[in-house]
């Protein structure tokens, strides 16, 4: 796997938000993708230095369309640590 293949997009939610202050950033990352992969693909995206990473999967939510109901797929959630003094702008404009 590419590393640019390996995060999806980042997550910008309250609970991401309140993380920031704590230095902590959310992204959703490829199922595939480990923590050693995720700290490298952040790294070179951003050019920061990570300490740590935390890896949550998340599963998928039933949801009612018409009389049917569908399961939604589930998803891979990475919460990366940054050293002090490092963070990532792209977060800060929202």
């Amino acid at each position: 796997m590419h590393l640019y293949e390996v995060l999806r997009r980042p997550l910008i939610t309250e609970k991401s938000t309140a993380l920031q202050a704590q230095n902590k950033y959310a992204f959703e990352t490829a199922d595939g993708a480990n923590k050693p992969m995720i700290k490298q693909a952040v790294e070179k995206a951003f050019k920061v230095t990570v300490t740590g990473v935390n890896v949550v999967t998340m599963r998928g939510k039933t949801r009612h369309v018409g009389r049917r109901q569908i399961q939604t797929n589930p998803w891979k959630k990475a919460i990366v640590t940054l050293k002090p003094g490092d963070k990532i702008e792209f977060f800060e404009g929202v």
